[in-house]
């Protein structure tokens, strides 16, 4: 299958899910330029994704799935050897899917994006950053007692991992959540967690 990335964009979450199911010899990677929308090696990403946005998959059956959150339990699903998302139909599978959806719409869309954007005018990122400090605490008590957002590591970690390494970028002060520091931690204490995040902030700073 293809998987098609931009470095630090929330796509590393899906290079850490295919390191944590050892599915690097399945999975071919292909860079995107988040500008120009553009493939290394040559060709129109947004012939793949009419949107632009990363991530997608291109399956081996030549489908595309698109929206991290569905990329992400696809690749869950394809590699279920390492359990990173609980069976679907479950109630554990639905508990996923709500972290995926706070991840995706609390913390990604309305709270980094608007700080990351350079569209965004003042007023947007003021608004933002008002609002980032009930999410966080909210994301705080949860994890007060939890190693991960569900009872083991999962896809929802992995895009929490990549979203909440937007803070070093955005200027969020994430010492009054000590559980999420802890997390954090946590996260970059794994092997995969490690590896995804060394690689594409080499990436980044390479086309930077």
């Amino acid at each position: 299958m293809d998987l098609y990335f931009s470095p630090l964009a929330c796509s590393l979450s899906t290079r850490i899910a295919v390191y944590e199911a050892d599915a690097e010899s399945k999975v071919r990677l292909n860079r995107v330029d988040s500008k120009t929308k553009t493939i290394d090696g040559g060709g129109d990403y947004r012939a793949i994704n009419a949107q632009g946005l990363v991530p997608a998959v291109r399956t081996d059956d030549g489908e595309v799935i698109t929206e991290n959150a569905a990329v992400l339990q696809y690749l869950a699903d394809a590699f279920p050897e390492k359990a990173l998302a609980p069976a679907p139909g479950s109630a554990e599978r639905y508990r996923l899917q709500q972290w995926l959806s706070f991840v995706g719409t609390e913390l990604h869309k309305s709270t980094f994006n608007p700080l990351l954007s350079p569209a965004a005018n003042d007023g947007a990122k003021a608004f933002a950053r008002e609002g980032a400090g009930a999410k966080l605490a909210y994301l705080n008590d949860h994890l007060t007692g939890r190693d991960y957002l569900i009872d083991r590591f999962s896809v929802a970690d992995a895009y929490a991992a990549a979203v909440l390494n937007w803070a070093q970028f955005t200027g969020i002060d994430l010492a009054p959540y000590p559980a999420i520091v802890a997390y954090r931690e946590r996260l970059a204490a794994r092997p995969a967690v490690a590896r995804a995040m060394k690689e594409e902030f080499a990436l980044y700073q390479a086309a930077a």
